[in-house]
């Protein structure tokens, strides 16, 4: 007998976003910290909201300083976890806002999740991410080395999630420069079209979209 996949109730499925052009980063936190009440407060529905920003770099609550090398790009406190990232054209950015109280209650398991969906699409284009113990993000073999291709930096309010996930599709990884990207020196950053993946942004939301039910049930 074929056995049915578990999908997550009705309730707990969040409304989807698509932004197409550019989104200033302070627009986009009021947006944020609205659906936020409004999940807490008048019980609508989670969002995940697809979208990219103009080059700028943000300071999680663990930035340090010193590894902001140059500040070309607006620099925005961001108050997630986490400490400096770089967002720009050709990075797909998903804020992920989620009422975690019908999922458990457990920010440790929602993270691994976050990880999971990104991983699942990313496996979409033949692209293996994997996680990597005391390093935030996803991770890919590069060579004899490995590089970050996708960064992570949550922050809850009441048990309910915000902002999210980044991953790099094709964005100027020379904009990173200007920072330690997470405190992490020793790797680089990567994208998959620096790894020879030919694929747009919509093929990118498509596969997020696709493996979202796989993760979130």
């Amino acid at each position: 007998m074929q056995t049915i996949p578990k999908t997550a109730p009705e309730s707990l499925k969040p409304d989807w976003q698509t932004t197409r052009t550019p989104v200033g980063y302070e627009e986009a936190v009021q947006a944020m910290e609205e659906r936020v009440r409004a999940i807490r407060e008048d019980g609508v529905k989670g969002l995940v909201w697809l979208l990219e920003h103009p080059p700028l770099y943000t300071a999680g609550t663990s930035a340090n300083p010193k590894d902001l090398i140059n500040n070309n790009f607006p620099v925005y406190q961001a108050g997630r976890g986490g400490q400096y990232t770089y967002h720009g054209p050709g990075q797909r950015v998903g804020y992920v806002m989620l009422d975690l109280h019908k999922r458990g209650s457990d920010l440790r398991r929602y993270i691994c999740d976050l990880e999971e969906w990104m991983i699942l699409a990313l496996k979409d284009f033949g692209v293996t991410g994997e996680r990597r113990e005391g390093r935030v993000g996803i991770w890919v073999k590069t060579g004899q080395t490995e590089a970050k291709i996708a960064a992570i930096g949550v922050r809850v309010r009441k048990w309910v999630s915000y902002h999210g996930v980044a991953i790099n599709l094709d964005p100027d990884l020379s904009h990173y420069n200007g920072i330690v990207p997470c405190g992490i020196s020793e790797y680089g950053v990567t994208s998959l079209a620096r790894l020879g993946v030919k694929a747009t942004m919509a093929d990118l939301d498509a596969a997020l979209r696709r493996n979202w039910d796989r993760v979130f049930k």
